[in-house]
């Protein structure tokens, strides 16, 4: 007995000893496995859900889980509700991602060198930027009501007699304009942000270099400032092309998709589909074909950051 004891004894350092060399070997792979499981189920299983579902028969009068093929595919390619979604959505996004990104650079360059009362004047451009996108759609919807909203107003006070009915006019570049001034509104503080951050961090003796060698302001910014922030101009384009691609939130509290079908986006369209109309195949063919889209999209932005950087 005294024997295995010692036995027992001796062998304890040497069994810690082991499981020290394994979690030192495979320490990082033990610090990041939970996170991968948490986001594999949390991440992956919506998207095989999604792609299970999109090929059944599920709306609100039927409920046919046997397999239906391209059907949903099918019919969601061929609804031109769903193609004027993505005009829409695209046409948004091209006008204001420029927008906003050179309405960001003023901006970073307004606030670059400090000044009395910089960091104030820094944080109420920032305000807009914190409210949430519904109650932002909200209040321009408040804003550009053609009786008691405060834009015809002041148009009136700048032009004279003006009484325009931006909401619901048959004219698209009225409504969408509404849109556009609301969403690079909310936006570009968030696009500053980050643009001023970057510029701050450019190599300051490059700049004072060129500027006594001559160079303007504007040769100075292309050759010097621009190449050293394009990464992080991409970066910023990148997650503002997203969200806007996803736009919801200031469309439906504006317009709803209004009038008619009119300024639908891709989200407002699959929220009619699913939510009010039901039919959730259709949705979830919706869902897998944007992640398809997405991230091819992404992996061309991603390669194209790779090869700037």
């Amino acid at each position: 007995m005294g024997f295995v004891h010692v036995m027992s004894v001796r062998s304890g350092p040497g069994e810690a000893s082991a499981l020290d060399l394994f979690a030192d070997r495979h320490f990082r792979w033990l610090i990041v496995w939970p996170a991968i499981l948490v986001l594999l189920l949390v991440g992956l299983f919506p998207v095989i859900y999604s792609l299970i579902v999109s090929f059944q028969k599920i709306t609100r009068r039927v409920t046919d889980t046997s397999f239906q093929g391209f059907y949903n595919y099918e019919r969601l390619l061929g609804d031109e509700r769903f193609w004027d979604a993505v005009f829409n959505t695209a046409t948004i996004t091209i006008i204001a991602l420029p927008l906003q990104l050179i309405l960001g650079l003023a901006l970073a360059r307004l606030f670059l060198d400090s000044f009395p009362g910089r960091q104030i004047l820094i944080a109420v451009v920032l305000l807009p930027a914190v409210i949430a996108p519904f109650v932002s759609g909200a209040i321009w919807r408040l804003m550009f009501d053609n009786i008691f909203g405060s834009v015809n107003e002041i148009l009136r006070l700048i032009i004279g007699d003006f009484d325009l009915i931006w909401l619901v006019n048959s004219d698209p570049v009225v409504v969408f304009s509404t849109i556009l001034i609301a969403e690079v509104w909310q936006w570009t503080p968030f696009m500053f942000l980050i643009l001023l951050a970057a510029w701050t961090n450019v190599d300051r003796s490059q700049i004072e270099a060129a500027e006594i060698d001559g160079a303007s302001g504007w040769r100075t910014f292309r050759y010097i400032v621009l190449p050293a922030i394009r990464p992080v101009i991409f970066v910023a384009l990148t997650i503002r092309g997203l969200d806007l691609v996803r736009l919801f939130d200031v469309v439906w509290g504006l317009t709803r998709g209004g009038p008619g079908n009119m300024t639908e986006t891709i989200t407002i369209y699959a929220y009619i589909k699913g939510f009010e109309m039901f039919n959730i195949s259709l949705t979830a063919a919706f869902t897998f074909t944007v992640i398809i889209a997405l991230s091819l999209l992404m992996m061309i932005v991603l390669k194209r950051v790779a090869i700037t950087a």
